[in-house]
């Protein structure tokens, strides 16, 4: 398994090994050891799966006051995914960083509590699998904008597919978290 680090403290790209063979490919998404010994101690409590089609944009998504750390793995398809540090004592607060993940080559993320997190679907389709460390709680749901301009996050597609849900989102400045 290789891990890239990345300019955000606590946000890592995992290359987990594959094993190839005539038959296709068998890989490892989860193994607790291995994913502590790499300094990734959480402890997870729910997967979950999501399927979007080309040109959706989900997020910029986090809880408030339990904020998740979470591993996503693309099983299906190709994503660029963000995150945006909400860490206030964090040297890059407000700070984002984006990624292409896809099913060729299974790479993964993982971001520590305290990210606001999204992505926007770059194939046909894009089926995802993430493990979070806490419970989705609707009550302790936030968001930040998209396409918060303090942010700047660049997004590689024009025209994004949002829900009337995530188009609500304040913007950076307007957000007050937990942290």
């Amino acid at each position: 398994m290789k891990v890239i680090k990345t300019p955000l403290e606590g946000f890592l790209v995992i290359e987990p090994d594959i094993f190839n063979d005539g038959r296709g490919f068998f890989l490892e998404t989860y193994q607790e050891e291995r994913y502590r010994e790499i300094g990734i101690a959480d402890k997870f409590l729910q997967d979950n799966h999501s399927r979007s089609t080309k040109g959706v944009l989900r997020g910029m998504h986090f809880q408030t006051k339990q904020p998740q750390a979470q591993i996503v793995t693309v099983m299906r398809g190709q994503i660029f995914d963000v995150v945006v540090d909400l860490r206030k004592n964090s040297e890059t607060y407000g700070k984002w960083h984006g990624v292409e993940l896809s099913d060729n080559g299974q790479r993964q993320v993982y971001m520590a509590p305290g990210f606001a997190h999204g992505f926007c679907v770059l194939s046909d389709y894009a089926d995802l699998h993430y493990k979070v460390t806490e419970f989705y709680n609707p009550d302790d749901e936030g968001g930040l904008a998209w396409d918060d301009l303090d942010i700047g996050i660049s997004w590689p597609i024009k025209s994004p597919i949002i829900s009337l849900y995530d188009q609500k989102f304040p913007n950076f400045k307007e957000i007050l978290i937990n942290t």
